[in-house]
């Protein structure tokens, strides 16, 4: 293709001066000339051209090799961020119009952009029972009761095709998949969170029943790295499982669980049922007059990211009559 971007009313920025914090659009590389065309056009005087697909974004942090940007997939019927990493070798060149209502874009390779679009996606929540070490050493957790609840488990999983369930006993690690979609693709966006939010009242009724203990949860939401879209794969032998995931999404939720169990030691919150990344909490589809910045918050540390993030205390109460009822939750059962 041929770009220059020579025009006066251009300016390009290296890898490294890529505007931060400030809203941008990455674009794929393929736009590159007839952007340049049109925005020539515009700059003489000539009527304005949508050119190509913007994907909405922020630059948080560049480092040697990557970019980390606040990805906003959807901004219409719901606020959903992803944090994403931009390679240096996926990146080509990011133009600014200074003088123009133009947000800088960033032109990225296609491989890249395709791939970010139609992979899959996962949320997660990490569920644990309260009380397992008191019960423990008075006995209570005897082998009849964990495979009662074992059986529990099946029932609700039976019911919830779309969600993978991993059980360890007296916790239990539950997965969702997802997908963005493209244009020219059949792939569709399908980002549900209110469904993993809904069966939890069926796993807490669960440990309640069986093992006589309260639960609490750990929520995120993000990139999972893994181009198989089944959500387990079980081997032949039947004795290996594979999450489909890379470990960074555990490290996320375990992150999530020794903050707030440090905040709770050190009084900085109270106990609560569940524990949700701020990207999550926000992306739910809650009902409007509901004042979900008021919910109390604590930080904690991203595993592969530079930028510190929240973590939301509430129960699950407030959070589930609080959805909007015009959520379709076609995947959950309770």
């Amino acid at each position: 293709m041929h770009t220059t971007f020579s025009h006066r009313d251009f300016r390009t920025c290296t890898f490294e001066d890529v505007p931060l914090n400030q809203e941008i659009y990455f674009v794929d590389e393929c736009w590159m000339s007839d952007w340049e065309s049109a925005q020539v056009g515009m700059f003489d005087g000539r009527d304005y051209k949508n050119i190509g697909y913007i994907s909405r974004a922020a630059v948080r942090h560049i480092g040697a090799d990557s970019i980390e940007l606040s990805w906003y997939p959807n901004v219409f019927d719901r606020f959903h961020e992803v944090s994403i990493l931009l390679p240096r070798s996926a990146f080509v060149l990011c133009v600014e119009c200074p003088d123009y209502d133009e947000k800088p874009r960033v032109f990225v390779t296609s491989s890249w952009l395709s791939a970010l679009h139609l992979r899959p996606y996962s949320a997660f929540a990490l569920i644990d029972a309260i009380g397992v070490k008191a019960a423990l050493t008075r006995g209570e957790l005897g082998g009849p009761k964990l495979v009662q609840l074992r059986n529990r488990i099946d029932e609700i999983a039976a019911e919830n095709q779309g969600i993978a369930f991993v059980s360890f006993a007296d916790s239990l690690l539950v997965k969702m998949n997802w997908s963005i979609g493209q244009y020219n693709s059949e792939v569709k966006y399908s980002y549900e969170p209110e469904t993993l939010i809904k069966i939890l009242p069926a796993i807490a009724a669960a440990y309640r029943d069986e093992l006589g203990m309260q639960i609490y949860a750990a929520i995120a939401q993000g990139v999972n790295e893994y181009e198989d879209v089944s959500l387990l794969h079980a081997s032949s032998s039947g004795n290996h499982i594979s999450l489909n995931s890379l470990g960074l999404p555990f490290a996320q939720l375990l992150s999530i669980d020794e903050a707030a169990r440090n905040a709770i030691r050190s009084g900085l919150h109270p106990p609560s049922e569940l524990y949700i990344d701020e990207k999550f909490y926000h992306s739910l589809g809650f009902r409007y007059g509901f004042d979900k910045h008021a919910q109390r918050k604590a930080s904690y540390t991203v595993p592969m990211s530079t930028v510190r993030s929240n973590y939301f205390c509430v129960d699950r109460e407030t959070v589930l009559s609080n959805l909007d009822p015009r959520r379709s939750l076609k995947g959950a059962k309770t």
